[in-house]
């Protein structure tokens, strides 16, 4: 359910050195020795001085990090793989590294666009606490019937905290399912499939996948991996389980004849305007360098989307908590009616 790789930024940071350490002649126990020394992660300080010990026993990079536990991207260990037959190791780790690097920077964006919709939610939950918490106090301290706002039967401490553990459990839940649904390749698949539906949210996500499937296809085409598992190593580094889960069907398309285009197509995932890009290409031969340049575009579309997710949600939380304050004003007004009505009843 937890991930066991390594983090981006750090491998990163490791990919970067190896790569200036090999492209300046350095051999590659050395380089996997100096970069193992040099990281502060220490699962990739462990497995990088792992890996140094397998390269001294004679294996292969690809090899050795596959021994790793997983700590390593699939794309990377292909990748890897597939430089070392062809000598390109350094230029394929320093493309590598820009990749990890851009998305450690889209993922600080992404936080840097939600943090505020985040706090402006903890803080309506915690002032609504504060609110059922102060009204039970008054009215203990009066002697009268606490005003229940939510009509939940949620009054005094003992109602505050009702009103914190419900929405910690609830938030902890959907966690939960999430990683318990998205554990295995059908259940991600699921999962992001309804995702995509969801107007902003799809857009955005359907943008991500498709950049980083123009990226992964560009640098494996060029590094000569076999067309099939290009499309495998292109579409797994989308992280998106409804395209990753679509690898079997267009990677039969492709092997039965069809071309990219009709492959692509079949899956009904990438937008029409990409796919007369990739028609256009495939009649001129250059597929992997329309992709290149088609990559930074989607890039820039996912960012847009997400700060209009971001803007969204902002909305809906600022929405959600006037529509609050409104019902309690009504609550309170109600409230008083009824006692005034209950004076004076007794009075007459």
């Amino acid at each position: 359910m937890f991930s066991k790789r390594v983090g981006l930024k750090p491998l990163s940071v490791a990919c970067r050195s190896l790569a200036t350490a090999l492209g300046a002649g350095v051999p590659i126990i050395r380089s996997f020795d100096m970069a193992s020394r040099k990281t502060s992660d220490p699962r990739l300080a462990s497995a990088l001085a792992d890996i140094t010990t397998r390269l001294k026993s004679g294996e292969d990079t690809a090899t050795a990090m596959r021994a790793q536990d997983e700590r390593f991207p699939d794309l990377m260990v292909d990748m890897v793989h597939i430089a070392e037959q062809t000598g390109a190791l350094p230029e394929v780790l320093r493309s590598l590294s820009d990749h990890y690097e851009n998305t450690v920077r889209l993922r600080k964006d992404f936080i840097g666009q939600i943090t505020i919709p985040v706090i402006q939610l903890l803080a309506a939950i915690f002032i609504v606490a504060g609110l059922i918490w102060l009204l039970g106090m008054i009215a203990s301290s009066q002697g009268t019937e606490p005003l229940d706002v939510l009509g939940w039967g949620l009054t005094g401490t003992s109602g505050a905290m009702k009103w914190l553990t419900s929405w910690a459990l609830g938030l902890a839940s959907v966690i939960v399912l999430y990683k318990v649904l998205t554990a295995s390749l059908s259940g991600k698949a699921m999962v992001h499939k309804v995702m995509m539906r969801v107007p902003v949210v799809g857009y955005c996500m359907q943008s991500f996948a498709i950049a980083r499937f123009s990226w992964a296809f560009h640098l494996t085409q060029n590094a000569g991996m076999p067309i099939e598992e290009s499309l495998d190593a292109a579409l797994r580094a989308t992280s998106n389980g409804a395209f990753m889960a679509s690898h079997h069907q267009v990677i039969g398309d492709v092997m039965e004849g069809q071309t990219l285009t009709e492959a692509l197509t079949n899956t009904d995932l990438f937008p029409e305007e990409f796919l007369n890009i990739v028609d256009v290409a495939e009649t001129s031969g250059t597929v992997p360098e329309a992709l290149d340049r088609l990559s930074p575009q989607f890039e820039d579309q996912a960012r847009r989307s997400m700060r209009a997710l971001a803007s969204a949600l902002g909305w809906v939380v600022w929405l959600g908590v006037a529509a609050f304050i409104v019902f309690i004003i009504f609550s309170v007004v109600l409230w008083y009616v009824g006692m005034l009505n209950d004076a004076l009843n007794q009075a007459m």
